[in-house]
């Protein structure tokens, strides 16, 4: 093997140890620590401790504060901390781990050095996606050629090494810059230089992986971004040999994991009970009659919040569906210029749809107004950019931005009000223009634009399979999910995980355009789908900020006008109930709950507009009746499963394979950024700095942050309200259907194995009573149950898929 071969294998291994991270504008909640689960979670966490310098553990009084609230029961935690071999009180044990806490954190520098002051500044002006007015020169010929052909220009870089003659390729400057080291050292090297700023060299993975426009256009790869990091070490005299730090786990950690174990037992029992009981209760319960209506939101936790309440004001059947609605599309609306991947990032899109206008004149009147605030829009940035005018439009347009921010300011909620009328002057896309949903026999790059007929009946079908649906309703709504806030760079962190950060209105669009399909609700009935000649079904979008419900409803019969009218009346009631419960969960006056939601929404001051998905610690598959007389708290992802309707497991493998991983990403994403907020977090909104329309700094440069701001995990400082639990998934099914999509599927073995989440199942089939993951496709009955007549099954899979009992 030649060299450069083995510096290119040698960075790919390296790179396993960081984490992606996407655009803030499109912002994927993910595992900061995803390249280390091939490994057990304690080990992963002692890693990346020694790699990144980040706690793992929640603070000791973190778990303190959990056991005075009951959330950690002490019969549970002594248990824990006997098998783990301590022995004294748990506050003696917590001072402990204080203590050890206190002398690692003393230890810690963090103070940036010299290379990467220099380098974020050169990263931020190549990376930038659309900010800077002013841009980097030579960016299309690709980082390593932009710095090369303009870094002479740059004072801060000593004229010393390498950097004086650079090389003309990427490859090498490296083996220039390695040369004294043995080869054996290189992916320890390049591990940690790749360390130094996880935050950008994320976004280089992501973007090298995308492929799209501005990858396509201004190309860097983490070859070249480590051949100009090691030439500025040559030029500063960097030493780059290797630490050789060990990974074995500190005792304070296993105390630190026992309490863990304890806190997330006690949530994980008391919920998988409820779920026990709520099984037995259905298995004796006559089936329901048809409902008037039945509302398909994503497994978004804060999506239990309104189903609660929208199921409490009438005869409405709610469900769980993954956000995109299981149709991975590649979307571009009427009036934007870029399209997006409105899909879970483990999926790649395979459509590509964009909105086409179906009215004329309301096409036209929309036309106009958003014309008018283009061009002011326009005339507004080139008088702020250009140096000979800037001046004169602030002194001009100062009074008028005074007003327009104490507005903003002071009377928020007025702001709102007035947005809401302005906008309801302007048509939206929905109410002229329809998703192109036909298949067009083009291609938009590799992407066939639209369905043909079979996909649509698949992805329809699918989508009703894994729900388990053999009803009906006159209404079906499918709801997407996204949020309204202003002055907030984290927007799209509280948009649909589901669909890559986007809104998941128009995935819904697509679905309910599918089913209104002549020809495709025919297919589904020889399908065995029998969907009623009167069954309409539609599209919405569910605000998650003020939980305010838009239905589409531009193509609904005047057959269905009163069930609408009810139903948009059921859904004000709702949502006033909702916003009641989330307005208290934020300290303000429940009784205020509409107007005090929407005021955060449009006041640009605000720094916590909604708890996001703070609080998620559950992922139930299971049909709603489980869990629709259960107040979940808005911890819990809801996925509709019948188990009754899935007899080969094929819904039940989808399920586990897709949105169980996205939910343990969302999971993991919201655990290491309340654990440690400076290094998996983002700090605080007051002190950051949006740079490049890629992410943010903490002050004026620097690393970019990789995880979630303090406002949306912490209640006050020191004191989180998102509890920090790993993910705790409850599935109601047979326990042997479980064990055979399990044992297909190394890659979710793996994470359970490694205890990166937890697995507990309902067996409806043996008296429900509940069993849980234990290691190696072995199971544990959980609570008092007689094990003698229960079949649990053992690690020794048979010929066709199942276990053997």
């Amino acid at each position: 093997m030649n060299t450069e071969s083995i510096i290119h294998d040698s960075i790919d291994e390296a790179a396993t140890s960081i984490g992606f991270l996407w655009p803030i504008h499109s912002f994927v909640t993910a595992n900061p620590l995803s390249g280390f689960e091939d490994q057990p979670f304690g080990e992963a966490v002692q890693r990346a401790t020694d790699l990144l310098g980040g706690r793992g553990y929640p603070k000791p009084k973190t778990f303190e504060t959990a056991l005075k609230r009951g959330q950690i029961d002490p019969e549970i935690l002594e248990s824990e901390l006997a098998e783990a071999g301590y022995e004294e009180k748990p506050h003696t044990l917590l001072d402990r781990i204080s203590d050890a806490t206190d002398v690692g954190e003393g230890v810690t520098d963090t103070s940036p050095n010299h290379v990467d002051q220099v380098l974020t500044k050169w990263l931020s002006n190549f990376l930038d996606e659309g900010s800077a007015h002013w841009s980097m020169p030579n960016r299309e010929e690709g980082f390593y050629a932009a710095f090369r052909g303009v870094v002479e220009y740059d004072g801060e870089i000593p004229d010393e090494g390498l950097i004086t003659d650079l090389p003309e390729t990427p490859i090498e400057t490296i083996e220039t810059v390695l040369e004294p080291y043995p080869q054996s050292q290189w992916v320890s090297i390049f591990e940690e230089q790749l360390a130094a700023l996880p935050g950008w060299t994320g976004l280089i993975k992501q973007r090298v992986d995308d492929g799209r426009e501005w990858q396509s256009k201004y190309p860097i790869s983490l070859e070249e971004y480590l051949a100009v990091r090691l030439a500025l070490s040559d030029a500063t005299g960097v030493d780059l040999e290797p630490s050789n730090e060990g990974t074995d786990t500190e005792p304070a950690d296993e105390l630190a994991q026992a309490f863990l174990r304890a806190w997330e037992a006690t949530y994980r029992d008391d919920l998988v009970e409820a779920i026990a009981e709520e099984s037995e209760s259905m298995a004796d319960s006559d089936p329901s009659g048809r409902p008037d209506a039945q509302l398909v939101f994503c497994i978004d936790t804060r999506s239990e919040v309104i189903r609660r309440h929208i199921e409490a004001g009438g005869d409405y059947e709610t469900h769980g569906y993954a956000g995109f609605f299981g149709i991975p599309i590649e979307y571009q609306g009427y009036d934007t210029d870029v399209a997006v991947e409105a899909c879970p990032p483990i999926l790649e899109p395979q459509h590509y749809i964009h909105d086409f206008p179906t009215d004329n004149d309301t096409q036209a009147s929309h036309d106009r107004w958003w014309g008018i605030r283009e061009a002011a829009d326009e005339i507004i940035k080139t008088l702020e950019a250009n140096a000979a005018t800037a001046y004169g439009f602030v002194e001009n347009a100062g009074s008028g931005y005074g007003l327009a921010l104490a507005a903003r300011t002071l009377v928020p909620g007025r702001v709102h009000d007035l947005l809401d009328a302005v906008e309801a002057s302007v048509p939206d896309e929905h109410e002229f223009c329809e998703p192109l949903i036909h298949h067009q026999h083009t291609y938009v790059g590799d992407l066939p634009v639209g369905l043909t007929h079979d996909e649509k009946v698949e992805y329809a079908a699918t989508a009703f399979d894994l729900m388990g649906w053999e009803e009906f309703g006159r209404l079906v709504v499918f709801a997407g999910h996204a949020s309204e806030t202003a002055n907030n760079p984290y927007e799209a962190s509280l948009d649909c995980g589901a669909c890559a950060g986007n809104p998941g209105g128009p995935n819904a669009r697509v679905l309910a355009a599918i089913c209104n399909d002549e020809g495709v609700k025919t297919a589904l009935r020889e399908r065995g789908f029998d969907i009623p000649d009167d069954t309409v079904f539609l599209a919405g979008e569910h605000n998650t900020t003020t939980d305010e419900v838009e239905l589409y409803d531009d193509d609904i019969p005047e057959s269905h006008a009163g069930d609408l009218d009810q139903l948009r009346a059921d859904l004000a009631t709702a949502r006033e109930n909702a916003t009641a419960e989330r307005a208290e969960s934020m300290g303000a006056d429940s009784s205020m709950g509409v107007s005090e939601t929407e005021r955060r929404a449009t006041d640009w001051a605000e720094t916590r507009p909604e708890w996001g998905l703070a609080g998620n610690a559950g992922f139930v598959v299971a049909p709603r009746e489980l869990t629709s007389d259960l107040d979940l708290d808005g911890r819990s992802f809801l996925h509709s499963y019948d188990w009754s309707t899935d007899p080969d497991g094929d819904a039940l493998e989808a399920i586990l394979t897709g949105p169980m991983v996205v939910t343990q990403w969302i999971n993991t994403q919201y655990y290491f950024s309340t654990v440690d907020n400076a290094v998996y977090g983002s700090g605080s909104k007051v002190t950051q700095n949006p740079v490049g329309n890629v992410g943010v700094y903490q002050g004026t440069g620097g690393d970019l942050m990789t995880g979630l701001p303090l406002q949306s995990l912490m209640a006050a400082d020191d004191k989180p309200y998102h509890q920090p639990l790993r993910l705790s998934t409850v599935v109601h099914a047979p326990v042997e259907r479980v064990t055979g999509v399990l044992a297909d599927h190394e890659e979710l073995t793996e994470l359970l194995d490694n205890d990166w989440l937890s697995l507990t199942v309902v067996d409806p089939t043996q008296d429900h009573h509940a069993f849980h993951y234990e290691v190696d496709l072995e199971w544990m009955p959980m609570f008092e149950q007689t094990e003698a007549h229960l079949a649990i099954p053992n690690a020794s899979v048979v010929a066709d898929g199942g276990t053997e009992i």
